[in-house]
């Protein structure tokens, strides 16, 4: 069983700054890509982030220049340092793990969530 759990979200002043954290566990053989999605109340779920392992990172047009992904592939772990953010940032973040489990099997899979509050 794979799991992720994300840590890093909270409540922040427009202009300030947040580190997302990701960490994949369990039956991991290699992670193929890590994202970050966002979901904002009353919204669908939209990308904001991600990255292909070797690749370069993908990034939302509405935080390009505002926030950054990196993975240490050796703790399985994926970031998202954002900063100068905005009230339009408010959201729930997930993680997102395009996972392979066995030679055979690739799992997608969802973190639980965590909430980013940008609010004065």
């Amino acid at each position: 069983q794979v799991q992720l759990v994300e840590s890093g979200g909270g409540l922040v002043q427009p202009g300030g700054s947040l580190r997302l954290s990701c960490v994949a566990s369990g039956r991991i053989l290699s992670i193929n890509s890590m994202g970050w999605y966002r979901q904002a109340p009353g919204k669908h779920r939209e990308l904001v982030a991600r990255i292909e392992s070797g690749g370069s990172p993908d990034y939302a047009e509405s935080v390009k220049g505002r926030c950054a992904i990196s993975r240490d592939n050796a703790k399985n772990t994926v970031y998202l340092q954002m900063n100068s953010l905005k009230p339009e940032d408010t959201g729930v973040y997930y993680c997102l793990g395009d996972i392979k489990t066995s030679s055979r099997t690739d799992q997608v899979i969802w973190g639980q969530g965590t909430q980013v509050t940008v609010s004065s």
